[in-house]
């Protein structure tokens, strides 16, 4: 709730103090991991085989999740070592926030001649860039720099660019050595190996050897395709620098600039304008939403209004999430709209988590508080439901989506808001966790909606960006603002394929920084021969898995920002994007004679996963799912399979789905 409010609230004065929550409640979280007798209480619990004949399956886990918890946090350990845990835990935090603060290039711009910017637009650098009399000096990161190595036809002015813009701040590779090192100390108080064997525990991967055997065999799978995009880049450079000697290779300068070059051509090929927005009204795009949901799920979106105070900008608007059997099941708050002091990026919030309320606290409520409604005590005043079939009661989920869209009008007078198709894709996949959080009720509020696995929550998103694309979805809301016409396919169909040209060197890319998350957070920082060297380490990986050359001037790990967030998960969103890509395939049919909107279809999505939350492994959901019993016991051969699923790039032609 306080990373939500310091988010979106408007006012200054809540985001600040939003802040400060957020500080005191971490601080509060780390006293109940470290107090003993609180772990002693759960292992004596654990113990009792009459408490355990009264646990279900959800309790045990959740029980398990919390001695995990107790286990991290160095409870064990003798007052010494706590004392460095604790140390090396605070540097941690502060050395994490330092690197994300300080990233930046060694060299903030470079000077270029006009002579050597011959194919970039002039207006790029208007407001960006300082001229002078011979040339230009330009950014070397942000969106200038990264326009400018998209149409530079200079190749050693491309290199020039991107050498700069991925050569680090020598006391910044510092700082990341120093918080690498850091991880590692803790994670051996800890008695593990690594921070990667550490985080990982209470993940579906288990183990870094598991994480490595996913990527190897995604890296062999996406191998064909990055090498045939890889030859047509390089047939384009040969033609365009014939003049100056053939081209034998595509340099890492030079692929950026070449696949801006097929795209446009396949634009221009096309010869059809981008009017796809005027299709895609916000208003429309999300009753689509609702009418999938009610296709697939039984669930449909009603507008609600807020009472005084309940939302916190006049913008917000209030969704009642009903079942078609259990009646409102969830609340859910759009705050869609771009504003002052917002964070632009698009993101799901669980202010209020799915659980059972049972009769005992009903019982206790209506003693403590004689004269009140003991359900508005318990729950705070805020919804519930209760489910007359299974005579159940549950505090209802509360969500909050937050987008960066354009308030209705703001090019044009009574023009609703357009969405463009990758803020359609946005929206869908945002509320894929939504979705995730209304159907994953259950009884323990701790692996409740999305609270499961890291490396499982974005499974039911990604899910939702293929439906983003289906026709048969499409053709629930795609219509035009103005003459009510359906969007035609072939726009979609056009827009995907140009979308997925380069598609297979991006998942190499991603496939790179995962393998280097993982070695980052292996035992290198402490163990490696001749002491730790993260340059080194980058063009090692770089070099054995990359399919073109970094070049050795560059340390372009001192922006990897990621890894201070995921900590040897980084695999996780291509590892999603494969099972995803299966699911679509062997549940979904990859949305054939609209299986895309099959309520037999989406009953076994719901029932095998949605449903479950956090509280059943994600193995065993994905063995019944996929009705595949190699899946059901994880480990490294089960996450090797995944890999071999590769990541699956949507690709469709009018009326269905075809092979990519």
């Amino acid at each position: 709730m306080a990373d939500f409010v310091r988010s979106t609230h408007p006012d200054p004065g809540f985001q600040q103090a939003s802040t400060q929550a957020y500080a005191t409640l971490f601080e509060f979280m780390n006293v109940l991991n470290t107090t003993p007798d609180l772990k002693m209480k759960l292992e004596s619990a654990l113990a009792d085989p009459k408490i355990g004949a009264i646990w279900n399956d959800e309790e045990r886990m959740v029980a398990q999740i919390l001695l995990r918890d107790f286990s991290k946090s160095a409870i064990d350990l003798p007052k010494d070592k706590r004392q460095a845990f604790v140390k090396y835990s605070s540097q941690i935090s502060q050395l994490g926030t330092k690197f994300i603060k300080e990233m930046r290039p060694e060299t903030l711009t470079i000077s270029l001649s006009n002579k050597r910017l011959k194919g970039v637009d002039p207006l790029v650098f208007e407001h960006a860039s300082k001229k002078h009399l011979t040339g230009i000096s330009i950014p070397t990161i942000g969106p200038v720099a990264a326009t400018a190595l998209r149409s530079i036809k200079d190749e050693t002015a491309r290199k020039d660019l991107y050498v700069a813009g991925r050569t680090a701040l020598k006391h910044q590779l510092q700082t990341l050595q120093d918080f690498l090192q850091a991880r590692a100390r803790v994670a051996n108080l800890s008695s593990y190996r690594s921070y990667a064997d550490m985080n990982l525990s209470d993940k579906l991967a288990k183990t870094p050897i598991a994480v490595n055997s996913f990527l190897d065999a995604l890296s062999r799978d996406n191998e064909p395709q990055v090498r045939q995009e890889t030859d047509e880049l390089l047939i384009m450079k040969k033609l365009e620098t014939n003049d100056a000697g053939p081209a034998t290779q595509v340099e890492a300068w030079d692929r950026d600039y070449y696949q801006t070059q097929l795209a446009s051509k396949q634009r221009s090929r096309s010869r059809r304008p981008d009017f796809m927005s005027a299709y895609f009204s916000l208003g429309t795009v999300m009753q689509g939403l609702s009418r999938l949901f009610t296709q697939l799920y039984g669930v449909r979106f009603v507008p609600t209004a807020t009472a005084p105070g309940e939302a916190w900008n006049s913008d917000v608007r209030r969704i009642d999430v009903n079942d078609e059997n259990e009646g409102r099941i969830a609340v859910l708050y759009c705050d869609l709209f771009a504003r002052p002091g917002k964070s632009p990026n698009p993101a799901h919030f669980t202010l209020r988590c799915s659980r059972r309320i049972d009769a005992s606290e009903i019982e206790e409520a209506s003693t403590l508080h004689p004269g009140f409604d003991p359900l508005q005590v318990i729950n705070d005043g805020m919804t519930i439901s209760h489910n007359p079939i299974t005579k159940t009661t549950y505090q209802l989920p509360t969500i909050a989506l937050v987008c960066d869209f354009q308030m209705p009008g703001s090019h044009t007078p009574n023009e609703p808001t357009l969405l463009s198709f990758r803020d359609v894709q946005t929206l869908f996949h945002e509320m894929g966790h939504a979705i995730h959080s209304i159907i994953g009720r259950t009884a323990c509020q701790v692996v409740s909606g999305t609270r499961c696995a890291t490396d499982f929550a974005e499974l039911p998103s990604v899910l939702m960006e293929h439906f983003a694309s289906d026709p048969h979805v499409l053709a629930l809301f795609a219509r035009h603002w103005q003459t009510d016409a359906p969007l035609p396919y072939e726009m979609v169909a056009e827009r995907l394929s140009i979308d997925r040209r380069g598609q297979g060197i991006e998942t190499e890319h991603q496939i790179l920084l995962a393998m280097l998350d993982q070695a980052y957070h292996s035992d290198l920082p402490l163990t490696m021969p001749g002491g730790f060297d993260s340059t080194k380490v980058l063009h090692s990986i770089f070099d054995k898995y990359g399919s073109v050359r970094e070049p050795r001037e560059t340390s372009a790990q001192g922006f990897f920002g990621h890894l201070v967030e995921y900590g040897a998960t980084y695999y996780s969103y291509l590892f999603d994007r494969a099972i995803a890509g299966k699911v679509w395939e062997e549940v979904f049919d990859r949305g054939r004679e609209g299986a895309a909107v099959s309520r037999e279809r989406g009953k076994r999505f719901r029932d095998e996963v949605l449903r479950w939350g956090g509280s059943r492994d994600g193995w065993v959901c994905l063995a019944e799912l996929l009705r595949d019993e190699r899946l059901r016991k994880g480990g490294p051969e089960a996450m090797a399979e995944v890999g071999r699923w590769g990541v699956k790039h949507r690709c469709t032609e009018y009326g269905g789905a075809v092979d990519p």
